[in-house]
């Protein structure tokens, strides 16, 4: 025989959850004969219901065959208040009375029910109802109680947990706890403990998600007899954070709608008629006359009306009702004419997913025009439109942060029984690295890469989560379709990447990750940060760009600077580190306000295998400057790198030694200009080169000029010196800090073309200074391998 032990009508009392109460709404609707033809329907041979504090739910269905009358009794740990719930089952209206007068104190509620003979047992244990659990809490349960639930509302890790723990239970373990707590459990053996199932559905929407089995048994006295002798099996289905959220939303949905009567408008409305369908725990009828003609109606005025997209409401009902009309699944769902239905907590989140990617797509495109106009007014109403779905995405965030803080609570308890999941028994720390430019070719990206690279062969668990058009497998990378995708009018070349949220918020959640690093503060780093306190899973995050002062290079507008640095210091305060790669970087952040107890020096290396003077095989053989002394600039070609100057330097240099050139190796939006101002003297642009191609263009040039005053590293300047080349670089920014002046090159004022001419000059003029220097930036390189690099960063995430 087969019942759902725990699942809840409209008499339930128990307190709202914090959700709940900032809807104003309690939180069961269903009525008690829904619920017992539900669970008919779904298989049980008997139906209870376990209302909170009440039995009117079950006595309202005592009548019907197969029924008996049930309770859920909130109880507490009178030493400090901590709530529990206890299952009592097939009880009588008297001892319904006597709960009441015992339930304030666990120790006497458990006695009394032991007394009484009455089958219990004890709900969710692992959850913190009023978040004062503790483990000597659950300590404590294990010697009161010899019944547990795996509860059909809580999610497989922490049943799974509480199934590893009762298993791990032995008589020693038990007189440990009973001396502890000078608790002498009241029955045989009790380190035996028996599980149970039950659903703990509160809208009708999961009944006998879970449930307990009890073989062989033909009638109620025989269930309950299987039961107290430990023959019982718990079945079902774990829930899961989008399961808990679906059930938030019918909750929400059945309040509001029996107050504003939402259901009139399911025959008239596409929208309505999928939400009723979906969240009225109700049975639906088949759509009328009237809901053909309206949804006709409808579709005409949608193709007409232009979104408004200054009212939020209005733009939001649009979308989704374009969404529902233009998807042959959706309408199907919304007609109930789909057969091969899922899960309907699937069907609901793909909705919404895709709903909210439209809104999402949408009111970022406008903020930023918005931005990159200055137009200060409508950036905080687009903020405004954010916060406002990010309050009709609330229930999935209150789902995943609700199981994020029970695994915790999980793990701790699991811990102090020496129980660990299979999962856990390998390399624990498993990292989650978002990035904007995962598939654009530059340092952050390059570094990531190989960064993958080490941890596949040091057996570390580092994912990249990145979004883009680039669909390409590469292990280790989870690379997500854009929703939107944004061009910046000063920079078009580089385009922000609107990521689908909800999807890797549940990739997130899923993978369980320990930590969460950003590489960029763009839409996946936002992602990123929401995310993280989501999931309350630490923040860390690597400042790599000097984005304000690109933007005032870009833009030539301090007051776009202005506000991209108010964005900078907001998004890295709220990183629990902050790794920079200089210390003059973080110099500058913690001036511009940024908490310096944050920042973080973090350690960098470079390839220096790939990167060596071994590669030079002449690249350049055959070409007009393959006996020239050759100045090499690598990165990309844009005006924030200075490249005017270098190019006005070198036509100085050039006057005096004519035996110079040129190589720009790199692409960006500077790059045709570059070749106007080039196109009298010897040069050569390589375009965009990687691995084995750029080593070897390195390793072939005689030193390297990069004149670049915003960059925060600069890889470049490192693979030059690996090289075995000579480095010239600004006093401003993190380069300076990775070579040594006068050993391994020269540092030069920054925007003073007359003592970059001098440097170079200097250079060319003293080979033996020159070949000195390359030897020495060799030698400086090969103490900074990558490998060396990567482990330390591994450990400061630790």
């Amino acid at each position: 025989m087969d019942i759902d032990l725990h699942v809840h009508s409209k008499y339930s009392t128990r307190p709202s959850q914090w959700f709940l109460r900032k809807l104003g709404c309690p939180e069961s609707f269903t009525e008690p004969a829904l619920i017992y033809a539900k669970a008919k329907r779904r298989g049980m041979s008997l139906v209870t219901i376990t209302d909170h504090n009440t039995i009117d739910g079950a006595l309202e269905i005592g009548h019907l065959p197969g029924t008996f009358v049930s309770e859920e009794i909130t109880s507490y740990f009178p030493e400090d208040g901590c709530k529990v719930h206890v299952l009592a089952l097939n009880i009588t209206e008297a001892q319904h009375r006597d709960f009441q007068k015992v339930r304030e104190n666990v120790y006497d509620l458990a006695a009394y029910l032991r007394g009484e003979g009455i089958a219990h047992i004890l709900a969710h244990p692992l959850f913190g109802v009023n978040d004062k659990l503790t483990v000597e809490h659950f300590e404590k349960m294990l010697l009161l109680f010899k019944h547990f639930e795996l509860n059909g509302s809580r999610d497989s890790y922490q049943n799974d947990t509480l199934r590893l723990i009762l298993a791990s239970l032995d008589r020693r373990v038990m007189e440990r706890l009973a001396d502890k707590h000078n608790i002498e459990p009241d029955f045989e053996e009790p380190w035996i403990k028996h599980l149970t199932g039950g659903s703990d559905d509160h809208g009708s929407l999961k009944i006998a998600s879970m449930f307990t089995s009890v073989p062989g048994a033909s009638s109620l006295d025989e269930y309950l007899s299987g039961l107290r002798e430990g023959r019982c099996l718990p079945a079902g289905k774990a829930a899961t954070p989008q399961a808990l959220a679906y059930n938030l939303y019918s909750i929400a949905y059945q309040f509001y709608g029996s107050k504003l009567h939402l259901g009139d408008h399911a025959n008239k409305n596409i929208f309505f008629r999928f939400v009723d369908r979906f969240l009225s725990g109700r049975e639906q009828a088949e759509p009328g006359l009237v809901f053909r003609v309206s949804t006709f109606l409808g579709g005409m005025r949608r193709k007409r009306a232009k979104p408004d997209m200054d009212s939020f409401g209005t733009f939001v009902l649009h979308q989704a009702e374009s969404l529902i009309a233009g998807d042959e699944r959706l309408t199907a769902l919304a007609k109930g004419n789909c057969d091969d239905e899922r899960p309907a907590e699937d069907e609901w989140f793909h909705f919404v997913d895709r709903a909210s990617n439209l809104v999402l797509s949408h009111f970022a495109s406008h903020l930023l025009d918005h931005m990159t106009g200055a137009n200060i007014f409508n950036i905080f109403q687009g903020l405004g439109s954010a916060g406002a779905l990010g309050t009709i995405l609330a229930p999935y965030f209150v789902a995943y942060s609700l199981f994020t803080r029970e695994r915790l609570f999980c793990q701790r308890t699991a811990d102090s029984f020496g129980v660990e999941r299979a999962a856990d028994k390998c390399e624990k720390l498993r990292v989650a690295h978002f990035s904007d430019t995962f598939h654009e070719i530059n340092g952050v990206a390059l570094t990531l890469r190989m960064q993958l690279d080490h941890a596949r062969k040091l057996g570390k668990h580092l994912t990249v989560i990145t979004c883009g058009p680039d669909d390409s497998p590469r292990k280790g990378v989870r690379n997500f379709k854009p929703v939107g995708v944004y061009t910046l009018p000063e920079y078009p070349e580089q385009k922000l990447y609107f990521p689908p949220f909800m999807q890797m918020l549940d990739f997130v959640a899923r993978n369980e990750f320990d930590c969460i690093h950003s590489a960029t503060p763009g839409p996946i780093g936002l992602a990123a940060l929401a995310i993280s306190k989501i999931l309350k899973i630490p923040f860390h995050g690597t400042y790599h760009t000097a984005i304000p002062q690109y933007t005032k290079t870009l833009t030539e507008d301090e007051t776009m600077e202005d506000l991209m640095w108010g964005y900078v210091v907001w998004y890295y305060n709220q990183m629990d580190k902050v790794f920079v790669p200089s210390a003059f970087t973080g110099q500058e952040l913690a001036a511009r306000g940024v908490d310096k107890k944050k920042i973080v020096l973090f350690p960098r290396g470079v390839d220096t295998e790939r990167f060596a003077p071994t590669r030079s095989n002449g690249y350049f053989k055959g070409l007009d400057i393959e006996n020239t002394v050759k100045l090499l600039y690598v990165g990309r070609l844009s005006k924030e790198k200075n490249l005017d100057l270098l190019a006005d330097a070198f036509k100085e240099i050039l006057a005096s030694h004519p035996g110079t050139s040129l190589v720009l190796t790199g692409e960006g939006p500077y790059s045709d200009q570059l070749k106007t101002r080039l196109a009298d003297v010897p040069h050569m642009f390589t375009g965009c080169l990687e691995g084995e191609t750029l080593a070897t263009v390195f390793a072939s040039c005689d030193l390297f000029v990069f004149p670049s005053a915003t960059d925060t590293f600069g890889n470049v300047v490192l693979e030059a010196q690996a090289s075995g080349l000579p480095v010239i670089v600004t006093d401003q920014g993190g380069p300076r800090e990775n070579m040594s002046d006068g050993l391994t090159g020269m540092v030069v004022p920054s925007g003073d073309k007359q003592a970059l001419v001098q440097a170079v000059c200097r250079l060319i003029d003293d080979p033996a200074l020159r070949h000195s220097m390359g030897v020495a930036a060799r030698t400086a390189m090969e103490a900074r391998s990558f490998e060396n690099a990567f482990a330390k960063t591994w450990e400061l995430y630790r």
